[in-house]
């Protein structure tokens, strides 16, 4: 493996589909956790990413089973807040010795949740984007 990266995106919904889109831009290996609508989307037309420079169709692994996977070097969480916990179970088969895991939700309770789950490899995080 060379300098690039695996990052699974679990949750891609907005604020997921967002920063894996724009990994993906940038070349690194971006794995899709999705379910329901943006899951069919994905798999028939990949991910369109608008924003005010243009529009990007990306295309790029995506499933619905995080054990397709296997490890990755980072998790990026971008479910709900209230999904947290029961995300952070799913995600157990992403996670290895050096993966770190990186939460997206506005507050301060997502990486304790996690780490409750997968321990000390969580990482505080919060996003924002400019328009």
């Amino acid at each position: 493996m060379g300098d690039d990266m695996r990052i699974a995106i679990f949750g891609t919904g907005g604020a997921g589909g967002y920063f894996g889109a724009q990994l993906a831009l940038v070349g690194e290996e971006i794995i899709f956790i999705a379910r329901g609508d943006h899951l069919r989307a994905m798999k028939a037309v990949g991910l369109r990413l608008e924003t005010p420079s243009g529009e990007t169709t990306i295309r790029a692994q995506v499933t619905d089973n995080p054990s397709e996977v296997g490890k990755v070097d980072v998790v990026l969480v971008g479910v709900k807040a209230w999904q947290v916990s029961d995300a952070a179970k799913a995600m157990q088969p992403l996670v290895g010795p050096d993966t770190v895991v990186v939460p997206l939700q506005n507050g301060v309770e997502a990486a304790t949740e996690i780490a409750a789950v997968l321990g000390p490899s969580t990482l505080g995080g919060i996003c924002g984007t400019l328009s």
